[in-house]
């Protein structure tokens, strides 16, 4: 793919976010807890799915309770990017009992949700079948979460995309929109602008129109993004730009549509709704 097709995923770099959550709900002390259960009580749970899913984020939990009490145990019975049917049992979690307790709730915020990414992420996989165009996210993220969303749709079988502003230049449509002032080639201006001042990162051009792409071929993009267009007009897009760059379909993208994007020959497709709409698993954790 491109320079840019995955990110490493440390549990180290989501530790700042896993700290917020936590004192966002324990605060000065788990005020129910504190009150009920004796300090030296142990207690197993048990981490099951309530509806089929793709299970995303193991890791996280684990670390989230060995953050609240070094004798929690975490033994996951599946793996990240597994398909877990109705019923599962995903971990079981073993250890003081105030500490579970307390960690039961933000643990299944993340767990719930990560989830619910590589779940819908493989169903936009499975509806692309045996097509060699690979399904990209995009930067439409929760503040905050996005290493670990983007971990999320590689774990549901898609890639990633850029993961920020620094990764890649990408010339959109507002940025189009100023450019102009450079004139009728603004677009070829903007490519080799962006190229000498990032020559190490690739530049990707949004085309709205069969003239945003024929412009961008002649300034020698690297990817063009082909931005809510229709099959007819990706179809002769592609033709246009004849191998001499990636192609990217993006705005648009729906479950039913990617079967017949698939057979067109393009690259990628990117769909925002992987993070930006992905509804939550129902997951409990029960003693």
């Amino acid at each position: 793919m491109t320079k840019n097709e995955t990110a490493d995923f440390s549990i180290d770099d989501i530790v700042p976010l896993l700290q917020m959550a936590i004192e966002e709900d324990v605060g000065t002390g788990d005020a129910t807890t504190l009150s009920l259960i004796p300090e030296d009580t142990l207690a197993t749970a048990y981490f099951t799915t309530r509806q089929d899913c793709v299970c995303c984020g193991l890791p996280v939990v684990t670390k989230l309770f060995s953050m609240l009490d070094s004798y929690v145990e975490v033994i996951p019975q599946v793996h990240d990017g597994d398909l877990c049917l109705k019923g599962a049992r995903l971990a079981t979690v073993k250890g003081p009992a105030r500490a579970i307790l307390t960690g039961e709730r933000t643990a299944l915020n993340f767990l719930q949700r990560i989830s619910g990414v590589a779940t819908i992420t493989r169903r936009y996989v499975d509806a692309l079948g045996k097509s060699e165009t690979k399904l990209l996210d995009t930067r439409k993220t929760t503040p905050g979460y996005r290493t670990l969303e983007k971990y999320a749709v590689r774990m549901g079988g898609g890639c990633n995309h850029r993961m920020g502003l620094y990764d890649r230049v990408m010339i959109k449509d507002n940025h189009r929109e100023l450019a102009k002032i450079y004139g009728d080639d603004s677009i070829e201006v903007s490519i080799r602008l962006a190229k000498e001042a990032y020559p190490d990162l690739l530049v990707e051009v949004e085309a709205d129109s069969l003239e945003d792409v024929r412009h961008a071929v002649v300034g020698k993009a690297d990817i063009i993004l082909l931005d809510n267009m229709t099959n007819k007009e990706m179809t002769e897009a592609i033709r246009l730009i004849g191998g001499t760059a990636k192609t990217e379909a993006s705005g648009g993208i729906t479950l039913e549509r990617l079967p017949s994007l698939g057979r067109l020959g393009l690259d990628f497709i990117s769909v925002g709704a992987l993070t930006h709409s992905a509804p939550s698993i129902d997951i409990a954790l029960d003693m």
